[in-house]
């Protein structure tokens, strides 16, 4: 193969490279920098292309993000402040998860998921011991996932945690059941998302951001999303998502 062009893009290597591209160390086209940026292309964060592109997103991407957000603020406005970080604690398990090679994890797997999980959680709050399984071999994976991570929130949290792990697993099913429709994407419009969607960057907000009230020496305990607080619920969500 003949050497690229020094002005060709280093990427495609077709059209004219116009930008320093950090992460690929040469010149890279405007296509290619802004289709392939974080997804093919590992930006780093100080990138003046990718901050530009934050701060003024396309018109595509700022009406896919207002859609979102209507679809999203409706399932979180009334959740207290635990509720809203154990939702975001929730979504970011359901993120983390990883399905079995060969197995596809839609919409309603992670719905199936979490109403399986929360009727486990209510039928113990009845003094009954019963664990509700998934349907489907990935819902049950995930089910397993979820599992884990919350008893290990339950584990050292007060009962009423409890309630608000269903309350939380409940918005999570009716938000898979629902985006669909709502969002477009076919049955894998709620798990984009979380993936790449705007609830990917509520929860890195969340994640960057002290807790509502946190000061300087808290503990690990203090922050963990189960804590109690007595602060009211925080718009974080509603000044990230709403147009």
């Amino acid at each position: 193969m003949a050497p690229m062009a020094d002005n060709r893009c280093i990427s495609c290597g077709k059209r004219k490279g116009r930008r320093t591209c950090p992460a690929l160390s040469g010149l890279i086209c405007p296509t290619c920098c802004g289709t392939k940026r974080l997804h093919e292309i590992a930006c780093p964060s100080d990138c003046t292309y990718l901050a530009t592109a934050k701060q003024h997103p396309p018109a595509l991407v700022q009406r896919r993000h207002e859609r979102e957000a209507r679809f999203l603020v409706p399932l979180i406005q009334d959740l207290s402040e635990r509720q809203y970080r154990l939702f975001l604690f929730v979504q970011g398990v359901i993120a983390r998860h990883r399905p079995e090679a060969l197995q596809r994890l839609t919409d309603l797997d992670v719905a199936d998921a979490v109403h399986a999980l929360a009727a486990t959680l209510e039928t113990e709050r009845r003094g009954i011991i019963y664990e509700h399984s998934a349907s489907s071999l990935p819902a049950q994976r995930l089910e397993q996932d979820l599992k884990a991570a919350i008893e290990a929130q339950r584990k050292n949290g007060p009962t009423s945690l409890d309630l608000d792990f269903v309350t939380v697993l409940h918005r999570t099913e009716r938000a898979c059941r629902d985006a669909g429709a709502a969002l477009g994407g076919g049955d894998g419009a709620y798990l984009h998302l979380i993936l790449d969607g705007i609830l990917r960057s509520i929860a890195e907000h969340a994640v960057e951001s002290k807790p509502h009230g946190q000061q300087q020496g808290s503990t690990m305990a203090e922050n963990s999303p189960s804590s109690e607080s007595s602060d009211p619920p925080s718009n974080t969500a509603k000044s990230l998502i709403v147009p």
